[in-house]
């Protein structure tokens, strides 16, 4: 079986697909692997190093495009690109399968098998495969890091002979993956953090990393059988937004992560909320490419609204793309392990796994997630 790992063109983007390490693997694993040239040179790998992994490098895009078996992505890809696919190959990256219905469309009228990352199942077996809580995890630390830089002060306590400068306040709102990572992160840089997330049953985990759970009634929350915050009515979101208003006031630096899968966003933070902040503060929005937590932040853009500055940037991850890319190497590779026949070298696709049967999303012609099929049926 050919896997082909083509370069991604997505502007600004770094990170990688497949590392040398994992390469290296899948050759051992009996597979053909075909890498574009540079494909790797976002996250400082060169060419040399995968074909020292045993991979032959392709310079012709289209080419290898249309010679591949299993294509292994990051981003999702270009309607033409689907059209060079031959039918019955798999294709594996991220899809946004809850917008992109023309995409979907486009992967089923040409019989690619299409396999979401972002619709692995979040469950025990497959944690080594979910690639939205790893690169969830790397955008908490970055959020913190970002917030940091644009902060005109230290997040630590610091007794100098000059006086004493106090922590900084900083409240992390969503304790999913990428909020726990960003509290973790503020603590160890000193600062004094409160968190807040609908799901009452991460408190715990919130005070296991040192900080405040803002304790906020509103009424039957909870998540969704994979984990998810469930949405919240208007009513609770305004009473959400009520609540947080006076913490909001006391904070230096406010971080939104609160994003409901497959939806927009709930709007948390007003400007009449950032009004009542301090000149200086900052609010970091993780959900500004989707819509935002944060009225006022633009998606990939730094701006300033009462002297507070609102930090929209998107691919989060993609600012430690190293690391990013070994999580995400690591997530492909054991998605593409855990299907492997090792007798004949192929990739089996099984709709009895429990794993497979959640993210597949098109398959022999036909869309075959129900979920997805039931939006696209609703859009005509």
């Amino acid at each position: 079986m050919r896997i082909a790992i083509p370069k991604e063109t997505h502007p600004g983007e770094k990170r990688i697909p497949i590392t040398p390490a994992h390469a290296k693997r899948l050759c051992a694993m009996g597979a053909d692997v075909v890498v574009e040239s540079g494909m790797g040179v976002g996250s400082g790998f060169t060419d040399s190093e995968y074909t020292e992994a045993g991979a032959t490098i392709a310079t012709d895009r289209n080419e290898l495009f249309r010679s591949a078996d299993l294509l292994l992505r990051l981003r999702k890809p270009q309607l033409e690109e689907i059209g060079l696919m031959k039918r019955g190959a798999i294709h594996i990256s991220y899809l946004d399968p809850f917008n992109e219905r023309g995409l979907v469309n486009a992967l089923k009228d040409a019989g690619i098998t299409a396999i979401s990352m972002e619709m692995i199942p979040r469950t025990t077996r497959s944690q080594k495969m979910d690639a939205l809580s790893s690169q969830a995890n790397l955008a908490g630390y970055v959020m913190v890091i970002q917030a940091a830089t644009y902060l005109p002060r230290i997040f630590p306590m610091m007794m100098t002979p000059a006086g004493t400068l106090k922590p900084a306040n900083v409240f992390v709102i969503g304790a999913g993956v990428a909020g726990l990572q960003a509290i973790a992160t503020a603590k160890r840089l000193g600062a004094r953090v409160t968190a807040f997330d609908t799901r009452p049953v991460v408190a715990e985990q919130v005070r296991s990393v040192g900080a405040k759970f803002l304790e906020i009634d509103l009424g039957e929350t909870g998540q969704t059988a994979d984990g998810y915050a469930k949405e919240l009515t208007q009513e609770q979101v305004a009473k959400q937004r009520q609540a947080q208003k006076d913490v909001i006031a006391k904070s230096d630096v406010v971080i939104t992560t609160a994003q409901v899968f497959g939806r927009k966003p709930p709007v948390l933070i007003t400007k009449d909320m950032i009004e009542g902040m301090a000149p200086g503060s900052v609010i970091v929005d993780m959900a500004a490419e989707t819509g935002g937590n944060v009225e006022g932040s633009v998606p990939n853009e730094v701006v300033e609204w009462a002297g507070v500055t609102i930090i929209g940037r998107g691919n989060l991850a993609g600012e430690v793309a190293r690391d990013a890319s070994q999580m995400y190497s690591a997530n492909l590779f054991n998605l593409v392990e855990d299907n492997w026949c090792k007798e004949n070298h192929l990739f089996l696709v099984d709709f009895s796994d429990d794993i497979l049967s959640g993210c597949i999303i098109t398959h022999g012609g036909e869309v075959t997630n129900t979920t997805i099929r039931k939006i696209l049926e609703e859009g005509h």
